[in-house]
């Protein structure tokens, strides 16, 4: 296999710039490797030998840019996970999916040969007909209440028509469980940093967590390796509502469904809390990933389970809390 030559979107986010170290410290460094977001990389953070780019994946151009540096493989991990203050739906969803289609668009018209996209377990959707544990074959349906969950369903409609139209352009997808490290902070761990936790009564509410560093790991073998498909990229195992306030030492406030969307649904209007009523099927319903495929058909165990990488989390958060 060639030496890669490798264009990394969302470079200057939570994962992208963690990806960006990793690839230009390998001792077998891709022979091209274009660090591209939307903001500009400040001179004193770039690394050597990493070329930046600035530019929005919506705009035009970036067939240009993907020919220009004869890039091969694109990682794509530009994506609104957490919206900022004042977000707007139009434009989460400009980024999410009109992005990736121009993204698509450019690889096929540059001649690149794959595609490595960070998906997410928020595709398959909140549902109450979800199985237990959800494989990859499980349609990833998204909620349409839900923006990010309904952009990466709508996303992964766009990448299953382009592997029937465009197999030349071989498609890595990791579907992500909830990403934790040192340093994250999400919507997820806004919930645990609630004085108590909510539970819906009748429900475990269980939670995949991957390590940070398990998911540039396998972004890393997807680079280098020639293996192509879709997988879920979760720890092994998961931790139930109850399990995860009893390490965070909290009290669960349990509730019937009903009560707590009727609640919601009276309090987000008067702006005495940021969730709605849809909040309730978020933790009623949540997906958990069966990574057995990504164990062994791409051939990747994660180094932490989902237990192992929570206390990790909780005990560099600690760390920080110390004086």
């Amino acid at each position: 296999m060639p030496t890669p030559r490798v264009l990394v979107t969302g470079a200057a986010g939570y994962l992208g710039r963690q990806l960006v170290v990793a690839l230009a410290a390998q001792t077998r460094r891709p022979a091209a490797l274009v660090a591209m977001d939307v903001r500009e990389t400040p001179r004193d953070a770039r690394l050597t030998g990493v070329i930046y780019e600035t530019a929005d994946i919506r705009a035009p151009g970036l067939e240009a840019m993907l020919e220009r540096h004869a890039i091969d493989t694109v990682v794509h991990l530009a994506s609104i996970v957490t919206p900022g203050r004042g977000s707007k739906r139009e434009f989460e969803y400009s980024v999410d999916v009109i992005g990736t289609e121009n993204l698509l668009k450019a690889c096929v018209a540059a001649g690149s040969r794959k595609i490595i996209v960070s998906s997410s377990g928020a595709a398959y959707g909140y549902h109450a007909d979800n199985p237990a544990w959800i494989t990859e074959d499980w349609p990833p349906r998204g909620n349409l209440e839900f923006a990010y969950s309904w952009h990466k369903h709508l996303v992964e409609e766009m990448l299953a028509d382009y592997r029937e139209r465009a197999p030349q352009l071989a498609q890595v997808v990791f579907r992500i469980g909830t990403i934790l490290g040192e340093t994250v902070r999400n919507q997820i761990t806004d919930l645990f940093d609630k004085p108590r936790l909510i539970a819906i009564r009748g429900s475990e509410s269980p939670f995949v967590f991957v390590w940070d560093q398990d998911v540039v790991d396998c972004m890393l073998a997807a680079v280098y390796s020639d293996k192509a498909g879709v997988y879920n990229l979760a720890g092994d195992g998961a931790l139930g509502i109850h399990e995860i306030a009893a390490r965070l030492g909290k009290r669960c406030v349990v509730l019937p469904a009903r009560l707590l969307q009727t609640a919601l649904a009276l309090l987000k209007p008067l702006g005495l809390t940021q969730y709605g009523p849809e909040q309730v099927n978020f933790l009623r319903y949540r997906p958990v990933l069966d990574n057995r495929r990504l164990k062994d058909a791409f051939g990747y165990t994660p180094r932490k389970t989902s237990a192992e990488v929570f206390e990790f989390y909780l005990a560099a958060r600690a760390r920080r809390a110390k004086p």
